[in-house]
């Protein structure tokens, strides 16, 4: 192991005290990275610098003895622009070597980890690709853009024992915690039902636009990697690629894996007895989006069942809230988001709060990072907040609820043989098909 990575023993009392909250600058970290041993630095590279790639990246630099030194994505103007945000933090852009293509960038022995934020049809792999170049990895959600993929990367990160963190950050937030505690004291009565949405107003239906030329300075082809080839359309690019199924799975996956992760974590599950889903294009039908503006899916399990509601153009959610996790239990009911939780008493007593409102007090990404940066310094894998196994069970359960919308039936599933009852779905879905000659390699 590289000595760099022991670079924590110089700066823990740090990581596990009050610096680490957001209000500090990264000038305050500057200081005491700048008192960290050049050869006890924990180098990291990101591919994928346009959205939360960036956002893990300046997480990251907060955390002492974190060094940024390389940089890739297959857009040039992006790469640039942020090769000019490095100064206001402090980074040295001349130590900080530019890619176009994510393979060079892992050929550099000089980076131990590597951030994963390129659109989800890439996750697989560039994390499996990372794995074989013995690079520990922090990868963005959605894992994996299918059950198959989900599957490999987590036999990739077992073959190659990486330190492989999802960017499940609420797994690192402490009044999500402290919800699932309550929820767990038994104190809500039993829970029948667990409702889990996202009604997002800024987030509006796609207008159609014309297909036309590839940007200057995007390499559309590799943007495009192992999606069907298609004729650039600005829609299907950068960030509203989420709603089309060649590279994403819309809000399902989106924000669903974040939201849905905390009910099966509530709920101590993984695995549903069946899936069925309902909606469709309801808010602008003609819209250039794919994927369902209007969602519900029912998850059953033994004894209750987790409900997803999403819609698109829409804020006024359950609640009052725009997003959210419900335990609906017979005493009480626990709300909980981004924001803090409450619980509230059942209806008898309507206007009784048994618990107001946990406002939240720190940053998840931020803490995510430090336990990462933690873990790839002490090789305890158990102790990783959301590793790749947690991330893929929560991107194939996003996934089911899709399947069944896509397919348009009620579905069984297996969780012994964890697939489907039903052969042809399994076909059709459960494993995505590669195009322009990629190939997800078998681990």
């Amino acid at each position: 192991m590289p000595s760099r990575r022991n670079f924590l023993r110089n700066s823990a009392f740090v990581a596990g005290g009050s610096l680490l909250s957001s209000s500090v600058n990264n000038q305050a970290f500057a200081y005491f990275k700048n008192k960290t041993a050049p050869s006890d630095q924990l180098n990291i590279a990101a591919i994928g610098v346009n959205g939360m790639g960036w956002s893990d990246v300046t997480a990251a630099l907060k955390v002492p003895g974190v060094n940024l030194v390389g940089l890739c994505d297959v857009d040039k103007n992006v790469l640039d622009k942020r090769m000019g945000e490095l100064g206001k933090m402090n980074v040295n852009s001349s130590k900080v070597s530019t890619y176009g293509d994510y393979r060079k960038l892992l050929d550099n022995k000089n980076i131990d980890a590597v951030i994963i934020g390129t659109p989800d049809h890439w996750h697989a792999l560039q994390m499996i690709h990372a794995c074989e170049a013995g690079k520990d990895i922090y990868v963005e959600k959605p894992v994996g853009n299918s059950i198959g993929e989900c599957r490999t990367m987590v036999k990739a990160q077992q073959r190659y024992n990486k330190v492989v963190q999802a960017g499940q950050w609420q797994r690192s937030q402490q009044h999500f915690t402290d919800a699932i505690d309550y929820v767990h004291s038994g104190k809500l009565g039993n829970i029948r039902t667990v409702k889990v949405w996202c009604y997002l107003d800024w987030k509006q239906p796609l207008e159609v636009k014309p297909n036309g030329p590839v940007p200057a300075g995007v390499d559309y082809t590799k943007w495009l990697g192992p999606a069907p080839t298609r004729t650039f359309n600005p829609n299907r690019f950068h960030f509203t690629f989420r709603w089309f199924w060649d590279y994403a799975g819309g809000l399902m996956t989106d924000w669903g894996v974040h939201l849905l992760d905390y009910a099966l974590i509530g709920m101590k599950v993984a695995n549903p007895k069946s899936i069925v889903t309902v909606g469709g294009k309801f808010a602008k039908p003609d819209s250039a989006d794919e994927t369902p503006d209007t969602l519900m899916a029912m998850y059953e399990f033994e004894g209750f069942n987790i409900i997803w509601d999403h819609a698109v153009g829409i804020g006024n959610g359950n609640y009052g809230k725009d997003h959210g996790i419900a335990f609906i239990g017979n005493n009480g009911t626990l709300v909980l988001n981004r924001n803090g939780w409450e619980v509230l008493e059942e209806k008898k007593n309507a206007d009784k709060v048994i618990m107001p409102f946990q406002k939240s007090s720190d940053n998840g990404l931020d803490k995510h990072w430090v336990n990462f940066v933690n873990v790839v310094k002490s090789r305890n894998l158990k102790d990783l907040h959301c590793p790749i196994q947690a991330g893929s069970d929560i991107a194939c359960f996003s996934q089911m609820g899709n399947i069944a919308y896509r397919s348009g039936k009620k579905l069984l599933w297996n969780a012994k043989d964890q697939m489907f009852a039903d052969e042809a779905i399994n076909k059709k879905y459960l494993v995505k098909e590669y195009h322009n000659g990629y190939q997800l390699p078998k681990v």
